[in-house]
């Protein structure tokens, strides 16, 4: 039977879209990897999507005779910013998901998430996601992308959640690296398919609005911290 390329679950991260970056779209990360590994994309990833979202929605939509070289699950970062962040019903969907890919995908790829997460920050949650999905990884012999250091002014934005246009591609070019290590033919990196040129005056636009922008997070932050007691949160909606 011939495969498909590449099957992406996930929340917005993995869904793309957004704000262009010194004229760059703002593509998922997934179907950035496709690219570079010159394969067809299939991607189910909803914005704000939560692991059972993954499990009732995603997973139902994906043809039941399809069969597909590269599976991607990235997801989390919306369950363990909300108030109901519980690790073993977490884990335990991530694993579903992960069965479900490794009957339909020649490889698997799972990725964890940036330990510099959200604001206010999602804080130790984050090691505790991290865990399940490293260990869910390892039943499945799934691939994982490790994204806790993930961090820059050029590759998130300011609400430390959402990747910028170079954010995406510096994830693919991760992902790729773990690819090929495992023995995948990457045909073409996606930092040789974009062409951007800036200036000291765009980059000087950018970085005020930047400022502007993460001052606003910064005291939205502060004022939920207030308003809550430590007690509240929102669903991050990525």
């Amino acid at each position: 039977m011939s495969r498909l390329g590449v099957l992406a679950f996930g929340d917005s991260i993995t869904n793309g879209g957004g704000e262009l970056q010194w004229g760059v779209a703002l593509q998922s990360w997934a179907l950035w990897v496709a690219r570079g590994l010159r394969m067809p994309y299939s991607g189910f990833a909803v914005d704000g999507a939560r692991i059972s979202d993954v499990l009732a929605g995603q997973i139902p939509a994906v043809p039941p005779d399809a069969r597909y070289d590269l599976g991607c699950l990235y997801i989390g970062v919306n369950d363990v910013r909300a108030l109901d962040w519980d690790r073993a019903t977490f884990e335990r969907g991530h694993d579903a998901a992960l069965a479900f890919l490794g009957e339909r995908c020649e490889r698997l790829l799972t990725v964890t998430v940036p330990l510099d997460l959200g604001r206010p920050r999602a804080g130790a949650k984050v090691q505790d996601a991290n865990a399940a999905i490293t260990a869910s990884a390892a039943r499945h012999g799934a691939l994982v992308l490790d994204l806790s250091d993930f961090r820059a002014r050029n590759l998130v934005m300011a609400d430390h959640v959402h990747p910028t246009a170079f954010g995406q591609i510096a994830i693919a070019e991760r992902a790729l690296d773990v690819l090929q290590s495992d023995g995948m033919i990457v045909k073409v990196r996606p930092s040789a398919l974009i062409y951007y040129e800036t200036t000291r005056r765009a980059r000087l636009r950018g970085d005020l609005t930047y400022a502007y922008r993460h001052l606003k997070v910064s005291t939205r932050a502060a004022w939920d911290r207030l308003r809550v007691a430590g007690t509240g949160g929102e669903r991050s909606g990525t």
